[in-house]
């Protein structure tokens, strides 16, 4: 049985608000999906995190050590080795992704929206504009479900980072974004497991009194990880915490591709396991 896999990556989300996503937390309340914090890599900054969390190399190795370095990644990425396992793959995401795996300088009427077989992200939806609405980019990552059916599909808003950037961790306009994404997911979430998706819910990075992030206090560097779908185990197993690192070879555990990732505690049944390897 293949298993299909949408990450959903909320930008900067602090795991000192994920609280205040009562559908998401009333999930794993009824034993439905697993909860837990990560601490992400340093600099807590946007695109350095995006490597981090697709490739699994932290922002000091990769050389994508601030949001201004522009350039195609030079490691690979979940991406291709969704393509390389001959898993189709797409993005619903900041143009930043778009940049960093298919082509760069990103070009908006070229690769606003993308569709080539041989570009690591196949099918795209890319937005430039930190304002564009999650509930728009939420179903253009359903769009690029329905109608090209991935076995790999980012979904990417910006809205709670906007929202962080302009009025701080402690806002009710902070909080409020927060709860309106909990809302937007609890229309879609139940679909997605009754199709039998596997869901990764996570953030690159928190945020700061400061209206920014970037450095090492717990708001900045603390963020959530939620996990839903029949592959998972049940509760947390004990020891290490899982790190932003080893999110990638996770999503290719999930898809069932070879890779070389660094791995993380083991979060998937054996059974599943098995039928992968």
């Amino acid at each position: 049985m293949q298993h299909k896999v949408i990450v959903v990556l909320v930008d900067g989300l602090s795991a000192e608000v994920a609280h205040t996503m009562g559908y998401l937390a009333g999930m794993v309340e009824a034993q439905r999906g697993l909860y837990t914090t990560l601490s992400c890599a340093l600099p807590s900054l946007s695109r350095p995190l995006y490597e981090c969390i697709l490739t699994g190399i932290p922002p000091v190795t990769s050389g994508i050590s601030h949001n201004g370095v522009s350039r195609l990644s030079r490691h690979e990425s979940i991406f291709h080795l969704a393509r390389t396992g001959g898993k189709r793959t797409a993005a619903a995401a900041y143009h930043w992704v778009s940049e960093l795996y298919n082509r760069s300088p990103w070009q908006a009427l070229r690769d606003r929206f993308t569709h080539d077989e041989q570009l690591p992200i196949q099918h795209g939806c890319f937005y430039w504009d930190d304002g564009y609405p999650d509930s728009h980019l939420l179903m253009d990552g359903e769009w690029l479900r329905t109608q090209h059916d991935p076995d790999f599909l980012l979904i990417h808003p910006m809205g709670v980072d906007d929202a962080g950037h302009k009025f701080g961790l402690d806002s009710r306009q902070y909080r409020n974004q927060a709860r309106r994404m909990d809302s937007l997911l609890a229309d879609l979430l139940p679909q997605w497991l009754a199709e039998g998706y596997q869901v990764v819910i996570t953030s690159d990075h928190g945020m700061n009194e400061d209206l920014s992030h970037g450095g090492t206090l717990p708001a900045e560097r603390t963020v959530p990880l939620w996990l839903f779908g029949d592959a998972f185990v049940a509760q947390w197993p004990a020891g290490p915490a899982i790190q932003q690192t080893q999110l990638c070879g996770l999503m290719a555990d999930l898809l069932g591709v070879a890779h070389d990732k660094p791995s993380g505690p083991p979060l998937l049944k054996a059974a599943f396991l098995r039928e992968v390897h």
